[in-house]
């Protein structure tokens, strides 16, 4: 239990760390990718979600806007007509994760981990099983291991399965491992688009 403890700290200081410095040097590219993404829709530069966390703490998680128009009212399925809605530019900024960077201050903040379980819809949590709840026993991650077991290609209870396995299995160097082929599935633009359903 102490090893497990050491690394967790561990973890939280290398996110923190790697994360400061990234947005400092990326800071020019970001605001170029924001400047993209207003220009091009209407709406917003970002997306800002309610989201469970670690211990089931909500808190706002951030990304670039992909989308245009009014949501679904149920936001835990995807559709065909929520499909129709990602943008040119969104589709391309999902399809390398680029949408995903403003979470570097989600992570600084110690909201989320560069790895770690997708972070929840609170109407998801509530119908978590308590195996389920193992989930929230860490912080949750922009890439995980459902990344590179699938992505976009997985069903949500193949996810939430991964996610469980995430935090069993853990350690730093699962961590490791899992970022080197988050790096791969990246660049390869593997399962990079939304099923048409997702149940």
């Amino acid at each position: 239990m102490r090893g497990r403890m050491v690394q967790l700290a561990a973890k939280l200081f290398i996110d923190v760390a790697a994360c400061s410095i990234l947005l400092v040097v990326l800071l020019p590219f970001l605001a170029i990718v924001a400047l993209v993404v207003k220009l091009s829709s209407s709406g917003p530069v970002l997306f800002v979600q309610e989201r469970v966390g670690l211990d089931g703490r909500r808190f706002r998680m951030y990304k670039f806007r992909t989308m245009t128009g009014v949501p679904a009212r149920d936001l835990t399925r995807w559709s065909e007509a929520e499909e129709a809605r990602i943008t040119a530019v969104g589709r391309f900024l999902r399809a390398y994760g680029l949408d995903e960077l403003p979470q570097l201050v989600n992570i600084i903040k110690g909201e989320m981990s560069i790895i770690g379980p997708r972070p929840t819809l609170p109407a998801q949590v509530d119908s978590f099983t308590d195996s389920e709840r193992t989930m929230l026993r860490m912080r949750p991650g922009v890439t995980g291991l459902a990344a590179v077991r699938g992505r976009y290609s997985l069903t949500y209870e193949q996810r939430k399965k991964y996610n469980v396995e995430y935090v069993d299995r853990w350690s730093l160097r699962l961590d490791a491992a899992i970022l080197l082929k988050t790096i791969g599935v990246v660049l390869g633009r593997r399962n990079a688009t939304e099923p048409p359903t997702r149940t």
